[in-house]
């Protein structure tokens, strides 16, 4: 039995509590199901081949929003939250309740659906990635603060569930989750190089916090670094640059776009020479781990990325490396062998895709961390004379709904 939902503010209508089946699940983790009305409904908590009583939170003309507040018949994947804090209320893990393995088909299932869908793609060719542990694995965590105590926000609420342990931070981490002090702080981001040893924590306060003589503490106005190994490469994360949240994800991300490549440009990627496009390149993860002997050009609105890229391309034998600092949508197109591309949830949209399939590359790998963004993305290329090849699957966020997936498109 799942406990009743408080009435929440801004209800469009009181609950009420039917019963239905829930028959798949869709982008953003809800289980989906139909109302006896034929409306669709978009459920919290529920998992294909369910039975669920629901209470309804939202109600539109063609759908529902609504929340399981009871499970009538269970899916065989659904287990036990193994985190003591999902009682609490805790938001940070929506899928705790799912087994890891079918959590890892499900996502799959998203992306082949938000590719027939929106992409309007048949059969597209979707696999999973590989098994990733979903324990101990995010080194970059974004937390509120109440008291000086570090938390995670309660699911749909404001509130913070503060933490005396965290099933999913690496251990470097959930030290400074757990046993730090924030006095006048909201806010706080933590970053470690899990190979390094390295940590930093960016506040949002002028006060002295009490943490371990190790970490690097940055506030407004300053900056700071670490650094991560990836693939036995070492690069220079600063405190304001995105990175990814694991380095085996990094890794497993790397090493499905240098299949990619490989597969498409043959030995002629291997001996070097070709001109790399890396589009939102970041710090440099994919031009610093692929470009070697090769000619790179990153694209990236982040300053404090740019910066970074600059160091972890030239440290890493690419041969010319360029970091233009700008928005993908601004930058003067060039030809080139590759292109790479790793936008935002937002993703690509029809402005980036013009001016990267302006390149003329016979390659183009686009990393995608929603699957919608990816649907919508996978149609403009297919319309600039491109072919999906292959698409993976990546679980970087283990107990979660959140799926990155590497695509291949190939040049017709």
């Amino acid at each position: 039995m799942m406990p009743e939902p408080s009435d929440q503010d801004g209800n469009d209508s009181p609950d009420i509590h039917p019963t239905i089946g829930i028959d798949r699940v869709a982008t953003g983790g809800n289980g989906v199901g139909r109302l006896v009305d034929g409306r669709v409904a978009f459920v919290t908590g529920a998992l294909p081949g369910e039975t669920a009583r629901i209470s309804i939170d939202r109600e539109r003309k063609r759908h529902v929003e609504a929340t399981a507040i009871e499970i009538v018949s269970a899916a065989p994947a659904r287990q036990a939250p193994p985190c003591p804090h999902v009682a609490d209320g805790c938001g940070g893990c929506d899928w705790q309740h799912v087994e890891h393995l079918t959590a890892q088909e499900l996502r799959r299932s998203v992306v082949v659906d938000c590719l027939e869908r929106i992409g309007r793609l048949a059969d597209p060719p979707v696999v999973t990635g590989p098994v990733l542990d979903p324990s101990g694995y995010r080194t970059i965590v974004r937390a509120a603060v109440v008291d000086g105590r570090a938390g995670f926000r309660m699911a749909r609420a404001h509130d913070v569930v503060t933490l005396d342990s965290c099933l999913v931070a690496h251990p470097l981490v959930e030290e400074l989750l757990t046993d730090a002090r924030y006095p006048g702080a909201s806010e706080i981001s933590i970053k470690v190089g899990a190979r390094t040893g390295e940590r930093l924590v960016l506040v949002d306060t002028t006060e002295r916090c009490a943490l371990p003589p190790d970490v690097t503490v940055v506030g407004a106005g300053n900056d700071g670094h670490i650094h991560e190994e990836i693939h036995g490469r070492r690069l220079r994360v600063s405190a304001r640059s995105f990175f990814q949240c694991r380095p085996d994800g990094a890794e497993a991300l790397v090493d499905l776009v240098g299949q990619s490549a490989r597969s498409a440009l043959g030995t002629s990627f291997d001996s070097g020479g070709c001109h790399i496009v890396d589009a939102y390149g970041g710090v440099g993860l994919f031009g610093a781990t692929l470009g070697a002997g090769h000619r790179v050009t990153s694209i990236e609105s982040s300053p404090s990325s740019c910066a970074d890229a600059q160091i972890n391309l030239a440290a890493n034998g690419v041969v010319e490396p360029s970091v233009v600092q700008s928005d993908v949508e601004a930058w003067a197109s060039e030809s080139a062998d590759l292109v790479i591309a790793d936008p935002s949830r937002k993703g690509l949209g029809a402005a980036a895709t013009d001016v990267l399939t302006q390149c003329q590359a016979p390659v183009f790998v686009l990393v995608s961390c929603d699957p919608a963004a990816l649907g919508r993305d996978a149609r403009l290329l297919t319309d600039a004379g491109y072919e999906l090849t292959s698409v993976t699957t990546v679980d970087l966020f283990g107990y979660t709904a959140h799926v990155e997936a590497v695509s291949t498109f190939v040049r017709r």
